[in-house]
């Protein structure tokens, strides 16, 4: 199985990687490149085509143009923001393999991404140091034998999707084959802002895993729905694939009750079940999405009180040494 040549391979090297590209693709003025674009030397700058064609052409402010393009507040250094703010480095079990949570690990499959997005807690991640090739992947299996309490393996990055059909199949065949692994988890952005990426190839691939496969797609905005996107979801239906979402609540994009509500609303709509809602990782850069507890709780209770509970994402962070994501108390 291969997907050399395909599309969404295409795409991903004709994504802008400039932020005068960018800006010419946008409208944007040379005033707003002047501003910003020396972000880009703390973290380099990937937007895929489809996505763009989301954004609001000319406005600077679009929620989803400020996700992804750089922004001269990057370059300030704020109390509290680390280039590793979640202690990433205390789980690292093998090479490629966080063991943060005691029944599951979380795989980095891959380094790279198809869109950087500014406010990624791995923006600073040594990814040079977690390679995953044919000798990591069996450091990996020898280590879950080791630790009967694993059931789960998640695959993460960057992106695991960035990843050929070939290689995906041969490590999910392997990870499945543990009798003690129940599921699946792959958590992924890739189609999102490359539709493409969900191939007829990639469905029957993971069809035929033998665990359960739970897709985890990173969503903020209703907006990132776009029509590509929820006509390829609705060819993945009922193939025994579990659809969810993760957001991070980000200022300027989402940090209102009525974003989030016609964002959970626009999921269940193409039938994905909206999940967690995080609070920002406090990585280095990208203190300026930051939303305060208190404002963030006051948006979260209108959202509960407007949602039914299904469609209500468990509002968390995620601590540093603690056995799970912490529940954020709306009650305060």
């Amino acid at each position: 199985m291969g997907d050399l040549n395909s599309e969404w391979q295409a795409e991903l090297a004709r994504a802008y990687n400039s932020a005068e590209s960018l800006a010419a693709a946008l409208q944007l003025p040379q005033s707003w490149v002047t501003s910003h674009h020396s972000a880009r030397k703390l973290f380099p700058i990937r937007v895929p085509r489809p996505f763009a064609e989301l954004i609001e052409a000319g406005n600077p402010d679009d929620p989803l143009l400020l996700q992804v393009a750089p922004h001269a507040h990057e370059h300030a250094q704020r109390d509290g923001f680390s280039t590793d703010p979640l202690g990433e480095a205390d789980a690292t079990a093998t090479s490629g393999v966080l063991h943060k949570y005691g029944s599951r690990v979380l795989v980095i499959l891959r380094g790279g991404c198809a869109v950087n997005c500014r406010y990624c807690f791995r923006r600073h991640f040594p990814y040079d140091e977690h390679k995953f090739g044919q000798a990591e992947c069996e450091q990996a299996l020898n280590y879950i034998q080791l630790h009967p309490e694993i059931n789960e393996v998640i695959l993460s990055g960057g992106d695991p999707l960035m990843a050929k059909d070939r290689q995906l199949e041969t490590i999910l065949t392997a990870f499945a084959a543990l009798p003690q692994i129940r599921r699946i988890r792959i958590h992924t952005r890739l189609p999102v802002v490359i539709p493409q990426r969900l191939t007829t190839e990639l469905k029957t691939l993971l069809m035929g895993v033998g665990v359960p496969v739970i897709m985890v797609l990173h969503i903020n905005h209703a907006r990132e729905l776009g029509q590509r996107l929820a006509d390829t979801l609705s060819q993945w239906n009922n193939v025994g694939i579990t659809w969810l979402n993760q957001s991070v609540l980000l200022k300027g994009v989402n940090d209102s009750a009525e974003t989030l509500c016609e964002l959970s609303e626009r999921l269940f709509e193409v039938g994905i079940l909206p999940y967690y809602l995080h609070q920002l990782d406090r990585v280095q850069g990208a203190a300026h999405f930051a939303v305060e507890d208190a404002q963030a709780i006051l948006i979260m209770q209108e959202v509960t009180a407007r949602l039914p509970g299904f469609l209500v994402p468990k509002f968390v962070r995620e601590i540093h040494g603690e056995a799970s994501k912490t529940p954020i108390n709306l009650q305060r």
